[in-house]
C-alpha cells in the first residue's frame, strides 16, 4: 500500500489494515514453515507496510500531544545572583 493512501486513510481504518496485515503476514510465515515457498516477496511488502501504518499512526499521536499542550514560552535567563553579591560585599 502506498504511504498517501494510507495517510488518507482514518485512525480506525489504519487499525483494521493493520491487524489485516499482520494477520496475513502471520498466515504467509506459516505457509512458509510448512515449506509453500510461494509469495515470499509478499512477505516484505507486509512487512513494510504495517511499519507504514505504525508510522502513520506514530505522527497522529505526536501531533495530537503537540496541539493539546502548548508550547512553553522562553523566557529570559534569570540574572545571576553573584555579581550582586560580589558588588554587595564591596560596598
Amino acid at each position: 500500500m502506498e504511504l498517501e493512501k494510507i495517510r488518507n486513510l482514518t485512525d480506525d481504518e489504519l487499525t483494521s489494515q493493520q491487524t489485516k496485515s499482520a494477520e496475513q503476514l502471520f498466515r504467509l510465515r506459516f505457509q512458509k514453515s510448512l515449506g509453500n515457498n510461494e509469495g515470499i516477496k509478499k512477505l516484505r511488502v507486509l512487512k513494510l507496510d504495517i511499519a507504514r501504518i505504525q508510522t502513520v499512526a506514530r505522527e497522529r499521536t505526536i501531533s495530537a500531544d503537540k496541539a493539546a499542550s502548548p508550547k512553553a514560552v522562553a523566557a529570559a535567563p534569570a540574572a545571576s545572583t553573584r555579581t550582586a553579591r560580589k558588588k554587595a560585599k564591596k560596598d
